[in-house]
């Protein structure tokens, strides 16, 4: 069954380690005795605490929106729920099938054509080639991309990249889906297409995490929420809970 257990996560991101200080002074031509070096300037370590003491729990059925503002720490959140960031501190225990719609581009490669592509996004997706070489006639008709899919991909629009990792990233059955936002990808008529490929994953998946900024999606798809300021949790239960706190909190 489904589920996903945070118990006091923390994730630091260091500004500045003892090589990008060399680095930095190194550029300036700052000397050692010189008193513009960053040392100087008294950051000798900082971190960022993009995560402080999360601890949250999601079940089957459950479709949870985060909410907050920009750098409130959602997609840090997500991604530490995909594994594309360690937690520096705390426990994560996740059971099921996860796919993650947060860097739909992650693994491709410019100078690879389409096919190519679709070969090492899956494999990044944690498919096997088998699998992934199983899905290329969808995903080739679901891009209608057509002879541009032998080309490689340096040559697309940014439309058309975003077509091919959108088709490539959501031919998936995940027990357990992550988003960061809505995705649109290129014309009316692929945007169409794109939302009901989306509604249906969301629909089917056991649990869903979604990340936005629009309270009239988040009340579209999910039942419950979390509320995150500067990296923490500080109120989570039914969404609409949810969003009044937030709302009260901006005011």
């Amino acid at each position: 069954m489904s589920h996903i257990l945070l118990s006091n996560v923390h994730v630091d991101f260091p500004v500045f380690s003892s090589r990008t200080r060399g680095l930095i002074n190194t550029m300036f031509g700052y000397a050692r005795s010189d008193n513009k070096r960053i040392e100087a300037s008294g950051l000798h370590g900082i971190n960022v605490h993009a995560l402080r003491g999360v601890s949250l729990e999601f079940n089957k059925g459950d479709r949870v929106g985060l909410i907050g503002r920009n750098g409130a720490g959602k997609t840090t959140l997500l991604r530490v729920l995909s594994g594309a960031y360690e937690p520096t501190g705390g426990e994560i225990d996740v059971s099921g099938s996860i796919s993650s719609l947060t860097d739909i581009t992650l693994g491709m490669d410019m100078e690879a054509d389409g096919y190519e592509n679709i070969m090492l996004r899956s494999i990044v997706m944690g498919r096997t080639r088998r699998e992934a070489r199983a899905r290329i006639q969808e995903i080739e008709e679901f891009t209608g991309l057509g002879e541009y899919l032998r080309l490689p991909v340096r040559v697309y629009s940014s439309g058309m990249l975003l077509r091919l990792a959108f088709a490539v990233s959501t031919a998936i059955e995940p027990e357990i889906l992550l988003m960061d936002e809505m995705i649109g990808a290129g014309d009316a008529h692929f945007i169409e297409k794109a939302r009901t490929r989306l509604e249906n994953l969301m629909s089917d998946a056991s649990i869903l995490v979604l990340a936005s900024h629009s309270s009239d999606i988040l009340r579209q798809f999910c039942n419950k929420g979390a509320v995150l300021e500067q990296g923490q949790v500080v109120f989570s239960g039914e969404l609409e809970d949810c969003l009044d706190h937030y709302g009260a909190s901006s005011q």
